[in-house]
């Protein structure tokens, strides 16, 4: 089984009539998808009742691949004791309750920082977050090469199979050390994850600029480019029982259209975008 979403579902604007209210844009989203990338998550922890709201205005088959809290991935910078991460962890939890009782939870995505590089005291890091876990299905992201270098690429995928780990598979502009190649190896039976940045090198890449967060996934996957990957999902498809696809490619409002697109090539049921209305003051 293949399935494909968005990362969020506010700012697709090529998803929703003008006028949609925010409030109603996850459920307009549904018609379009069944599965979303929860990615509000990162910056805050929410209250329950949010996620209880969330599985509440979606079908019985839609999921939530929920992307896990800042401080719990060290993206923060800040040092926490044992204590005040285990208190991050049991918080986080207890906020994404609502989608595990209801059945919707894809996932929880641990993408770590860039500067998270492979060594023995963060791969004790990942062990330990796979025990705060529990049974809770959690996916892994690197963005540091060193995870997938010629040494260290199949202990990582061995250490990843071993403990559990769902291998979130990217397509990402190559911008070494921050950055992963595309390692199409499943490490888990259940579920892999693919996730597609773009390919945008020099919005990667431009940290300095203040409006960086608006041109790091800006780019729109070509047929091209889209047929290669449908080869690469069919493959992956016959290794784990299902593959979830996350377009992120959204600083141009291109992710929606392309997993159309993808949607299509893969021969799955048309489902079109509404006609694109122009304002009256143009």
């Amino acid at each position: 089984m293949i399935t494909i979403g968005l990362a969020g579902w506010g700012d697709h604007d090529d998803l929703y009539e003008i006028g949609t209210k925010p409030q109603d844009k996850l459920k307009v989203y549904n018609k379009y998808f069944s599965v979303v990338e929860v990615d509000s998550s990162y910056y805050a922890i929410h209250k329950e009742s949010l996620f209880s709201k969330w599985a509440m205005d979606t079908s019985n088959e839609f999921t939530f691949l929920i992307k896990a809290y800042q401080g719990l991935t060290g993206h923060t910078r800040q040092p926490y004791t044992a204590e005040e991460t285990d208190a991050m962890f049991h918080s986080f939890i207890e906020s994404i309750e609502p989608v595990i009782r209801a059945g919707k939870l894809k996932a929880v995505l641990f993408q770590y920082p860039p500067w998270f590089d492979c060594n023995r005291d963060n791969v004790h890091l990942l062990r330990l977050t796979k025990e705060r876990m529990g049974d809770i299905p959690v996916a892994l992201e690197f963005r540091h090469q060193s995870w997938f270098s010629s040494e260290m690429k199949e202990k990582t995928l061995s250490f990843m199979m071993k403990e559990g780990w769902i291998h979130s598979i990217c397509d990402e502009p190559q911008v070494f050390p921050g950055s992963v190649p595309t390692v199409l190896t499943p490490t888990n039976k259940t579920l892999t994850v693919v996730r597609f940045h773009g390919r945008n090198v020099s919005g990667w890449t431009s940290s300095s600029n203040a409006n960086w967060r608006e041109v790091r996934y800006l780019y729109r996957y070509n047929d091209e480019e889209l047929l290669e990957w449908k080869k690469q999902l069919l493959k992956l498809e016959e290794e784990t029982d299902e593959v979830c696809v996350i377009f992120n490619n959204n600083s141009g409002g291109d992710a929606a259209s392309n997993a159309m697109r993808l949607s299509d090539l893969l021969g799955f049921e048309q489902k079109h975008l509404p006609p694109e209305q122009l304002d009256m003051f143009e």
